[in-house]
């Protein structure tokens, strides 16, 4: 995901934003600069839930999720809390799924929003009936077979009695490809308008559920067939349908099902700012990601920690590191402390693992010890036994409510254990549909990047939801002390990593 910044949000103020029709890289530049910088989101269930769990945590975030036949806010209530968010100085972003002109409403809120003297901008978004079309390998438009493209809406507004869209005009017109929006729960009245009309009952025609998600469902029909197919294999909404002869170059173009994690729903309870090159790589994949940080990391302030570091004298003297959170955090308050990178020259240093130190040699700095396997027990295990340490000094820098294992492997060392704290976990607890979005369409595999992340999981959710989301999921475990922390709440796992990092998981 491209990563922005942007501090010119302006106050009393909303953005329309389209956030695209599933995958969350469909985001454009604008619109995730305005979503980054803005002080209070609201935002539909068909925003993806990356984007939220992303987002600053100082950002708020006002859920106001919509389904077809269910309604948590209505439209009037979406309108004042805008108005309210705006009127307290903020900058408000609208983020809607797909574009917000297309079917989305977004004119009746740019209305609404001049009429009550907000002022605002609309940031398009990518609309499902390109995009959809686009990762099923269907083209819109073809030189030979289709010159034009009908965005129709198959789902009438409740204050019309009937449908103001001509299917009869449609049906005759010919050479051009129709993309029906909104149409499930009207296909049967649409396809019998269609064909009465003149279209042939033979004219080629795809269904697309879920399109641009991993998980996206295709199926190729001819007109005639549609209701069928949809009361036969269960379709339900978010639907496309695509009508006309470029649905028979699918076969040629389709791309997106090749992906080796395709169709496989991934769980990550990992914080979510180290996770999101995670998201990305499992994305890359082919996988639906399917966050929900079950803790989330903030920057730790400990002047007496500090305090002791700056008095260190020994000439054996060590940094130990048992994770690139604490790296990160480390380094930038040390770097915001002292400005000087040369004051850790004296110091010999130890990483958990390679990806520790990786991120240790992005700062220029490189690991003298590695353990052969990456624990904590380890790591405390083989420096005792590998390396001279009497009368060292050694500053284990944690994580607040890290446990003390490695403190007790080195107590009868004769070294003089320094703890450093530099950040602090905690449990969030989610509302805004991302709970609701798991039971939808429950996980294939759930990633434990930690002992927190499991312990965080029964914070947020009942043990009937769990083992309802375990009940058919693989448990995949970053390492020996994850995996003892799920087995004592009573969790199996499927795979541990080797070696313990998140590379290998």
């Amino acid at each position: 995901m491209v990563e922005v910044k942007n501090n010119n949000s302006r106050k009393g103020f909303v953005y329309l934003i389209g956030a695209g029709p599933g995958d969350p890289g469909l985001i454009t530049v604008k619109g995730m600069l305005a979503l980054k910088s803005c002080d209070a989101v609201i935002y539909d269930n068909l925003v993806p839930s990356e984007l939220i769990v992303t987002l600053p945590t100082n950002i708020e975030r006002h859920y106001v999720g919509k389904k077809a036949g269910r309604q948590c806010c209505s439209q009037d209530e979406i309108n004042q809390l805008m108005i309210q968010l705006a009127g307290d100085n903020k900058s408000v972003v609208r983020l809607k799924g797909s574009d917000p002109l297309i079917f989305g409403r977004g004119g009746e809120e740019a209305k609404f929003l001049r009429q009550n003297n907000i002022n605002f901008e609309i940031i398009p978004g990518v609309t499902a009936g390109v995009a959809v079309p686009a990762y099923s390998g269907i083209p819109c438009t073809d030189r030979n077979l289709a010159s034009f493209v009908m965005f129709v809406t198959g789902h009438k507004a409740r204050e019309k009695k009937y449908s103001t869209v001509p299917w009869e005009w449609i049906g005759k017109a010919e050479g051009g490809t129709i993309v029906i929006y909104m149409g499930v729960g009207e296909i049967e009245n649409i396809v019998g308008k269609l064909i009465s009309s003149g279209m042939s009952p033979d004219m080629p025609a795809a269904i697309i559920e879920r399109g641009t998600f991993p998980t996206q469902r295709y199926v190729a029909s001819k007109l005639s067939d549609l209701p069928n197919e949809v009361k036969e294999k269960g379709v339900k909404p978010p639907a496309l349908f695509i009508i006309g002869e470029v649905v028979t170059l699918q076969p040629w173009l389709e791309w997106f099902k090749d992906k080796p994690l395709i169709g496989i729903r991934v769980m990550v309870t990992r914080a979510a700012a180290p996770a999101q090159k995670i998201y990305e790589n499992l994305r890359e994949l082919g996988a639906e990601v399917l966050p929900y940080p079950t803790i989330e990391i903030e920057e730790y302030l400990d002047p007496s920690g500090w305090n002791s570091f700056d008095k260190i004298k020994s000439d054996n003297k060590w940094l130990i590191f048992t994770s690139e959170t604490g790296v990160r955090f480390f380094m930038k308050q040390f770097l915001e402390q002292s400005g000087d990178i040369r004051r850790l020259g004296g110091f010999k240093i130890a990483a958990i693992g390679k990806a520790t130190a990786a991120d240790l040699q992005k700062y220029g700095l490189k690991a003298d010890f590695i353990p052969e396997k990456s624990t904590a027990v380890a790591l405390g295990q083989e420096m005792k036994e590998k390396l001279d340490l009497k009368n060292s000094e050694i500053v284990r820098v944690r994580g607040a409510l890290a446990i003390k294992t490695i403190e007790d492997e080195l107590i009868n060392t004769g070294a003089e254990v320094i703890p450093l704290t530099v950040y602090n976990t905690y449990f969030p607890l989610w509302s805004g549909g991302l709970k609701e979005k798991l039971f939808e369409h429950l996980p294939d595999v759930i990633i434990f990047s930690s002992g927190s992340t499991v312990k965080g999981l029964f914070k947020n959710l009942s043990k009937d939801d769990i083992k309802t989301l375990v009940s058919g999921a693989a448990i995949y475990s970053i390492g020996p002390s994850t995996s003892a922390i799920l087995k004592k709440f009573g969790i199996q796992v499927t795979v541990e990593a080797s070696p313990h990092n998140m590379t290998a998981l």
